[in-house]
């Protein structure tokens, strides 16, 4: 194996050992801002590529807005499904709610995890393995690295992993086609918030 491939299969080993015996054991209040600095520590140590300047931010911005309008609208109208509602309401969610809309899921999150995964591991492994290999390992760490959240939550293990990596893969398309990581940011965001936002108004409306 070469220094390249090696190099990215031991960062995906790493990030996904990290998620699974690490993170979990992180106090709530510490946690978000522990991922965020790792994921900045992350992408500063392998020189990702963030496409923060223009022509390829514009590019980002305009696809991810796209990408995260689609995703909003398709999470308004399952949270319509009388399934969806019940599964909502029992989802077990954060005491403030605030701090897990404005600091949690964009910078502990959706910042985190795209700087590590699209970012860090993506590009890696695009330069090790090519373009859908590459696409293919983050993929799979991805959905793997959410395991003990799905146990976490009490939800199918091997739903959540090829969910969560099919999400990656989406992920990965939209940073390779726009040249930033601001696309899938803004996806990403917008599958957390609006799932967050949906579940937040079935509970409030379920106890009025």
């Amino acid at each position: 194996m070469r220094r390249n491939e090696f190099r990215a299969v031991a960062l995906a080993g790493a990030l996904v050992a990290v998620s699974g015996l690490v993170s979990p054991r992180l106090p709530e209040r510490r946690a978000a801002a522990a991922h965020a600095v790792s994921g900045a520590v992350l992408a500063a140590v392998t020189r990702t590529h963030l496409g923060s300047r223009p022509p390829a931010l514009t590019r980002g911005l305009r696809t991810g807005a796209a990408a995260g309008a689609v995703v909003a609208t398709a999470v308004a109208a399952a949270s319509t499904v009388p399934a969806v509602r019940s599964a909502m309401a029992a989802r077990d969610l954060p005491d403030a709610p605030a701090r897990w809309l404005l600091a949690r899921i964009p910078l502990g999150t959706v910042w985190a995890e795209e700087a590590a995964y699209r970012g860090a591991l993506g590009q890696l492994g695009a330069r090790a393995f090519g373009p859908t290999r590459g696409r293919l390992l983050q993929s799979v760490a991805f959905g793997l690295s959410h395991i003990a959240d799905a146990r976490a939550a009490g939800e199918p293990v091997v739903g959540t992993v090829v969910v969560t990596g099919m999400a990656g893969w989406v992920f990965a398309l939209l940073a390779e086609r726009s040249g930033s990581l601001i696309a899938p940011m803004l996806a990403h965001l917008a599958v957390n918030e609006s799932g967050a936002l949906a579940a937040l108004a079935v509970q409030r409306h379920r106890r009025t």
